[in-house]
């Protein structure tokens, strides 16, 4: 009498090629190798035990299901590649061009200086912006009076480059910091710097900005917006 093949042998394939349908994809049709396995196993079964019709529409089943795998496999493949390439064109028209990204510094460079913003979580009534030397000395200072009241999102900012006393302040980087509140509720706030895009550089996990020595490489969606 004829070995039977058990169907544990065929689950066990199943297990094993399963986490790797990607690479069985590119050496030939996977389907094929379960099918032959499917019908050796039914040549050889016990003809006193035959296979029930339950256990051979479950082997079938996982066919399909393998087969589905695979298709879905490449319809992934390709909606990645398209991302990806969406990203790297977005990302290679901001070169030239000026963004803010999280980051609390200005820089003044005689009469001009670098814009700045702030990204609030929710609106705010009472904002407050100070701007410090390198030594953290305040050199200006914003009231809710000055600003009046934001709301949610991303406001941007340009300091006109004078100190407390409307004197021309010293060249140089300085560092801003900005607290908020709704009431007597404080409210989530994150600054924002100005960097020039210089370049995209290609990464595994997709595009970055390159925004040069002092601000470095950036991912996308660390710009909050376009100047």
């Amino acid at each position: 009498m004829a070995n039977t093949i058990d169907t544990s042998v065929l689950n066990s394939l199943n297990q094993t090629t399963g986490g790797s349908a990607g690479k069985a994809s590119a050496t030939g049709d996977l389907s094929n190798s379960f099918m032959t396995l499917l019908v050796t196993q039914l040549k050889n079964q016990n003809p006193m035990k035959p296979m029930e019709n339950a256990e051979m529409t479950s082997q079938l089943a996982q066919i399909n299901t393998v087969n589905g795998i695979q298709d879905l496999n490449k319809t992934l493949e390709g909606i990645t590649s398209q991302v990806n390439a969406g990203q790297n064109l977005q990302a290679a028209a901001l070169i030239g061009q000026g963004v803010l990204v999280p980051g609390n510094r200005v820089v003044k460079d005689g009469e001009a200086t670098t814009p700045f913003g702030v990204e609030l979580e929710g609106p705010a009534d009472d904002v407050a912006i100070t701007i410090a030397n390198d030594s953290g000395e305040v050199v200006r200072s914003f009231s809710a009076d000055d600003i009046g009241a934001l709301e949610a999102g991303v406001q941007s900012f340009t300091w006109d480059g004078t100190l407390q006393d409307g004197s021309a302040a010293p060249d140089g980087r300085y560092r801003v910091s900005i607290a908020a509140n709704q009431g007597d509720e404080p409210v989530s706030v994150t600054a924002l710097n100005y960097a020039p895009v210089n370049g995209v550089v290609s990464t595994e996990s997709g595009p970055r900005l390159d925004l040069g020595a002092i601000y470095g490489q950036v991912g996308l969606d660390a710009v909050r917006q376009i100047l």
